[in-house]
């Protein structure tokens, strides 16, 4: 995959003297890889906008065929007709897009073993923000950290009338996709399901948001290439009003950072007024799971202990159980935020909660990077063995002690520390060696991290103060 977005990316350069820009032309291979992998996987599209059509034209009758292909797609009607709305050609040299046509023509994408389109959307949108364009590091998440939280979270919907699973800040659909993927696979249904079941899994089942368009798109393009018709809502999750509907699993990794989080939502369901992001995605998530409903979120460490995190999981611990909690190996998220230290929270609404599992995935563990130490499904095995089968964390557990790397906590232990969860007990060997230290590039963006949660904290005095006064006056 990296060669071939290297390939694609290099093109890239020889595209901005068309006056297409970086932006422009991901959206526009997005397209192309779609009606690749359409005709690929025989998906039904309307009549003459099929890959062979494509790739028989040249010159002006390409450009205006693609453009032609582009208008039908936008006025199919349904999920296609959503998936490429306001849908148009940036090519204006027919050559160009010729050229591009036979890069995409080279590869059998539907027989690689990654999400294709996402992944390729992720090469180059982290070449551009090399480049110094921001923004890369919102959409993704690793696939062997979904596929672990999706292992142990079971979101199985047969049999189950109305269930439905949600990722409020989907992105590119990993969760969504990974967790359908789970449910095809031969261990668990083999893609067979009665037919009381079968529509209504494929239309009813799977339900996302995005605030951005691109990564929206893609998401639908990812799903409906699989079969699947999602409901995948373009907006803010946070800052909106709740619509009232309610999930049996959520699964999702709230953006990191804090851009345009400079005040409180103003929503009657959110008890801590913070204008912490991710702290508000819990809220987000307390007020949209079903009861009974269970849910795996992406926090950064910072969340577990800045100002206002006590007050949330204080809330969250009365209402719902946080039964585990998962230390993510350092640099997961790289190269998007390698600086960032995150862990991975279970809870289950309808039950308090009466103990705390922390799993130490990270201590004497080395960092992860892109080339040398990859991300792989290996780092989270002994995780998944000690969760357990059942989903909510109701299994039998085993406490390792203070060498061990799973360990239990009282709830009396927790609201001790002012329910705050940055709880470590292993002496982490690898920070005293200077060949394991992390690159400094990661230790900088690890202290930008933490000064970031601390001018949050400002901001929230900032604003109590201005408030107090404004009263006063």
């Amino acid at each position: 995959m990296s060669d071939i977005v290297q390939k694609l990316w290099g093109f890239c350069h020889t595209l901005r003297h068309d006056g297409v820009d970086y932006g422009d032309y991901i959206e526009q291979l997005t397209y192309l890889l779609f009606l690749k992998m359409a005709d690929e996987r025989d998906a039904k599209v309307p009549k003459d906008c099929d890959w062979d059509s494509l790739k028989a034209k040249s010159g002006t009758q390409l450009t205006d065929h693609y453009a032609d292909i582009l208008r039908k797609l936008r006025e199919a009607g349904g999920l296609l007709a959503d998936i490429f709305a306001q849908a148009t050609p940036r090519f204006n040299n027919p050559v160009n897009l010729k050229r591009v046509i036979a890069m995409i023509d080279e590869e059998d994408w539907s027989a690689m073993d990654v999400d294709v389109k996402g992944a390729a959307f992720e090469g180059l949108l982290e070449k551009a923000a090399s480049e110094g364009k921001k923004g890369a590091g919102q959409y993704f998440t690793p696939r062997p950290l979904i596929q672990a939280i999706v292992s142990v979270m079971k979101p199985d919907p047969r049999g189950k009338p109305d269930f439905r699973i949600c990722d409020p800040a989907c992105g590119t659909g990993g969760f969504l996709v990974c967790s359908y993927e789970w449910l095809v696979s031969k261990e668990v249904s083999g893609g067979v399901f009665d037919r009381a079941d079968a529509r209504r899994i494929k239309s009813q089942t799977f339900i996302g948001q995005d605030l951005v368009p691109r990564p929206r798109r893609l998401a639908l393009m990812n799903l409906f290439l699989h079969g699947v018709e999602p409901h995948i809502y373009l907006g803010d999750t946070v800052y909106e009003p709740d619509r009232g509907e309610r999930y049996d699993v959520v699964l999702t990794n709230p953006p990191f950072g804090t851009k345009g989080a400079n005040q409180a939502p103003d929503r009657d369901d959110f008890t801590i007024e913070t204008s912490n992001k991710q702290l508000n995605f819990v809220q987000h998530v307390m007020t949209t799971l079903k009861p009974g409903g269970r849910a795996a979120m992406v926090l950064p460490d910072n969340c577990l202990f800045e100002g206002k995190a006590g007050e949330v999981f204080e809330l969250l611990m009365q209402d719902c159980a946080l039964h585990t909690v998962l230390r993510l190996p350092r640099g997961t998220f790289t190269p998007y935020s390698q600086g960032v230290k995150a862990n991975v929270i279970f809870f289950q609404k309808g039950r308090p909660t009466d103990a705390v599992w922390i799993f130490d995935a990270r201590s004497n563990v080395p960092g992860i990077t892109k080339k040398d130490r990859p991300l792989t499904a290996q780092h989270f095995a002994e995780f998944e063995k000690v969760y357990g089968k059942d989903p909510n964390g109701l299994s039998r557990r085993t406490d390792t002690g203070e060498t061990g790397r799973f360990r239990k906590f009282h709830i009396s232990e927790i609201k001790e520390r002012g329910y705050k969860l940055d709880v470590t007990w292993l002496k982490d060997d690898s920070l005293e060696d200077a060949d394991e230290l992390p690159e400094p590039q990661d230790l900088a963006a690890e202290a930008i991290t933490e000064l970031e949660a601390v001018v949050d904290d400002l901001r929230e005095i900032v604003a109590l103060v201005e408030k107090e006064e404004g009263v006063e006056k």
